[in-house]
C-alpha cells in the first residue's frame, strides 16, 4: 500500500515537472516570438568603435593593437578602450555576436550574417580629416567596403532574401568627432577653420553627410540610428590643450560641436518623410555624455578630467603604458576615449533611453516594429 502512494507521488512529481518544463519553452518561445530582433548590424564609425581595422592598415599611426588596450577584455584587439566599445555592449542588447572588422580575414562567409564593423580611427565625414594619422578609411571609403559585404551577401541569398534581410538590419553611423579634434580645432595642419567659421563649417559637413547616409539608403538598408558628437569640450586632450578652468569644459569646443549635432537631428526629419520606407533614428551621445560628466559620482565615477591611461592629457596611452589600478572609477581610459564603463551606460542608453536621447524612438522600439 505504502509502496503504491510513493509510486502515485512520483508519478504525479513527474507529470508536474514535465508541466513546468514545458510551460516555460513555451513562455520562452512566446517571449521570443514576441521580441523581433535585427538581422545584422553594419557599423561606420571612428576609434571610438573602431574593432580593429586599423590593424591592418599598414600606413596608419592611429592603432590601438599593443597592451594596455585591451586591459579588461581579450588583450589588445584594435579597439581604443580598456575593454568593450559601445557597439560591443550595444550588440549584448541586441542580441549580436561581437561583430568583424571587415579588414579581418576572417570577415567573410557565414561570419558576416549578423554584420560587420566598418569603423576605422582617425576617420571622418571629410576625405581629409586624420590625415595626419596615415592611413584610415573615410566614412566614404567605408560605404564602399559595405559594398564589398553586400557582393558577398549577394553570393549567398537570392534577391528578394537580401531585401528583406537589409530591411531588416541595422545601420549605426557615429561619425564627425575627427572632423574637429583631427581637423577643424588643428589649424597648424588643416586650413578649414580660415575658410569656415563655426556655423558654415557644420553646414558644410552636414550637406556631405546627408549625401552619404542617402548613398547608404541606395544599397538597400532601411534602419539607421544616426549618432552625434559627444561632448568633445571635456575630454582630456581638449580640456589641457585650451586651458580649461578646473571642473569645466571648454565651452567654445562643445558649442561648435553643437552646431553640427543640431543639424544631424534636423536631418531625421528632413529624411523621414524622403525615405518613406525607413526609419531613422537621432542618437543624442552628447547629452548622454555630458549627464555622465555632470552627474559623474552618481554614476559611481570619480576622475572625469583625465585618463586612466596616459603620462599627460595630452599623450595618450602609450605602449605597456601602466593604467590606473580601478579603471572603473574613471570616465576617460586615455586622453580621447571613454572606459567601457562609461560605453556601456551609452548602449543602454541607445537601447533603451527617453526622447532626450534617442528621437523619435529607442533600438527597443525600433525593434518591435520590424
Amino acid at each position: 500500500m505504502e509502496n503504491n502512494r510513493c509510486r502515485r507521488r512520483r508519478g504525479m512529481t513527474l507529470v508536474a515537472a514535465m508541466t513546468v518544463g514545458l510551460a516555460a519553452l513555451f513562455l520562452e518561445a512566446a517571449a521570443a516570438v514576441g521580441q523581433p530582433r535585427f538581422e545584422a548590424m553594419f557599423v561606420f564609425g571612428d576609434s571610438l568603435i573602431d574593432p580593429g581595422n586599423n590593424n591592418y592598415l599598414v600606413d596608419s599611426l592611429a592603432k590601438a593593437n599593443y597592451v594596455p588596450y585591451g586591459v579588461d577584455f581579450q588583450g589588445p584587439t584594435g579597439r581604443f578602450c580598456n575593454g568593450k566599445t559601445l557597439i560591443d555592449y550595444l550588440g549584448e542588447l541586441l542580441e549580436f555576436p561581437l561583430l568583424p572588422a571587415f579588414t579581418d580575414p576572417t570577415a567573410t562567409g557565414r561570419n558576416i550574417l549578423r554584420g560587420v564593423n566598418y569603423a576605422s580611427a582617425a576617420a571622418g565625414i571629410l576625405e581629409e580629416t586624420g590625415r595626419n594619422l596615415g592611413e584610415r578609411f573615410t566614412f566614404s571609403q567605408q560605404i564602399q567596403n559595405f559594398q564589398s559585404t553586400l557582393n558577398q551577401l549577394k553570393s549567398m541569398m537570392g534577391a528578394e532574401d537580401l531585401k528583406s534581410y537589409l530591411n531588416k538590419s541595422l545601420v549605426v553611423i557615429s561619425m564627425g568627432s575627427n572632423d574637429y579634434i583631427n581637423n577643424y580645432l588643428q589649424p597648424s595642419m588643416y586650413t578649414s577653420s580660415y575658410m569656415y567659421n563655426p556655423t558654415a563649417y557644420a553646414d558644410m559637413l552636414i550637406k556631405l553627410y546627408s549625401t552619404q547616409v542617402q548613398a547608404l539608403h541606395g544599397l538597400g538598408v532601411r534602419k539607421f540610428l544616426m549618432a552625434a558628437i559627444g561632448p568633445l569640450g571635456c575630454i582630456p586632450y581638449q580640456l589641457e590643450t585650451r586651458a580649461a578652468p578646473p571642473g569645466k569644459c571648454v565651452s567654445y569646443v562643445n558649442d561648435i560641436v553643437g552646431l553640427f549635432n543640431s543639424r544631424v537631428r534636423a536631418l531625421v526629419d528632413e529624411l523621414t518623410p524622403v525615405f518613406a520606407d525607413s526609419i531613422l533614428v537621432y542618437g543624442n551621445a552628447f547629452a548622454a555624455f555630458s549627464d555622465i560628466i555632470d552627474n559623474a559620482t552618481t554614476y559611481g565615477f570619480t576622475v572625469k578630467d583625465r585618463g586612466c591611461c596616459g603620462i599627460s592629457r595630452q599623450i595618450t596611452c602609450l605602449p605597456l603604458s601602466v593604467p590606473c589600478a580601478d579603471r572603473s572609477k574613471y570616465v576617460f581610459w586615455d586622453s580621447f576615449h571613454p572606459t567601457q564603463a562609461v560605453n556601456q551606460i551609452i548602449a543602454r542608453n541607445a537601447y533603451a533611453g527617453p526622447p532626450s536621447v534617442c528621437y523619435p524612438m529607442n533600438l527597443q522600439q525600433l525593434a518591435q516594429l520590424l
